[in-house]
């Protein structure tokens, strides 16, 4: 018995110690943060861009002029940008301005914002809409669609005479940098949910009665889902390498959607610390880990990749989520 009662000390002590050690490396990384990202920031100055586009909500009708205008105006920044010595930024609006580019919205301000669009979205019955995590900017903005495409890819050639189906790349939000104090609270999530939340309600307005959403949300986008879940008219939730959502369990998320969660087995998120704390007035954390039981979400097998993988071609999770989406949910195999 005394063994017992000394093991149990032993292991609180051990969990205090790591509970001490994470909030020692959690002021380091603000102390870090508070002086290495206005440095960055200095030594980056603004990019000049235009005024986004004056476009009403987007209709079925009037999609292909919404497309047609973004792209102009991301031809516009993309010269601002080369006038200003800025040839990455220069490059990846001209790539954002090609004809074949879908763009339902477009903004080069600042880290910038772009929402692309893969397949026939005013005719699909299966539309999913990508959330990204963090430094995801237009400057990144091709790593991003390039896992929008995959999935778009994988549909397509799942569905045969199926349903119809697109998939929506949003970058709606300025995203936090990895390495920052933003990344590791909910303020951007915050300001991000009602851009969620609206763009979905203006996206039924396109598609066609009935369509069915999916959310795939990715990293630090998880935090936005979670933040925009109570309002959200999607079918499926869907959760891939989070930190957490700010929420103790997926009823805590408060909506009709099924949750799903996924994490590849080399993806560093795991080694996060699940916890949530108030600190410098304001919370810290993002809490309980989506995969745990005790948050109630459905498990999905994500394969051996790691945290930039989940729409990598020919993996399980790709093949898990395109079932998701397309709703053969008896077949998304379990972790």
């Amino acid at each position: 018995m005394a063994e017992l009662r000394f093991r149990g000390r032993w292991r609180r002590a051990r969990e205090t110690r790591g509970v001490r050690h994470w909030f020692r490396a959690l002021l380091a990384v603000l102390i870090t943060a508070a002086v290495v990202v206005p440095l960055a920031a200095a030594a980056r100055p603004r990019i000049p861009a235009p005024d986004p586009a004056a476009l009403a909500p987007p209709t079925a009708a009037t999609l292909e002029g919404a497309y047609a205008a973004n792209r102009a105006n991301a031809t516009l920044a993309s010269g601002m940008a080369a006038d200003h010595g800025d040839r990455h930024r220069a490059a990846a609006e001209r790539e954002l301005a090609a004809p074949s580019r879908n763009l339902l919205s477009f903004d080069g301000r600042g880290a910038g914002r772009a929402v692309e669009v893969f397949g026939d979205l005013a005719h699909a019955d299966r539309v999913a809409v990508l959330v990204p995590g963090s430094d995801t900017s237009l400057d990144t903005f091709g790593r991003f669609r390039a896992g929008a495409a995959a999935l778009h890819h994988r549909l397509t050639g799942q569905t045969g005479a199926g349903p119809r189906t697109a998939v929506v790349a949003w970058l709606g939000y300025t995203t936090p940098g990895t390495v920052s104090a933003t990344v590791i609270t909910p303020d951007r999530a915050e300001e991000a949910a009602p851009d969620l939340r609206e763009f979905l309600r203006e996206l039924r307005s396109v598609t066609a009665p009935g369509a069915r959403f999916t959310l795939l949300c990715h990293s630090y986008g998880t935090v936005v889902c979670g933040r925009a879940a109570p309002h959200l008219d999607v079918t499926d939730l869907v959760l891939l390498g989070s930190p957490g959502t700010g929420a103790a369990s997926a009823a805590d998320l408060r909506t009709r959607a099924r949750i799903w969660a996924a994490r590849g087995a080399d993806d560093w998120v795991a080694d996060v610390p699940h916890v949530s704390a108030d600190l410098f007035g304001t919370t810290v954390g993002f809490g309980t880990d989506p995969l745990s039981p005790s948050f109630g979400a459905r498990v999905f097998a994500a394969g051996s990749g790691g945290h930039s993988d989940y729409f990598r071609p020919g993996s399980p999770s790709l093949a898990n989520i395109a079932r998701i989406v397309l709703g053969e949910t008896s077949e998304v195999t379990g972790a």
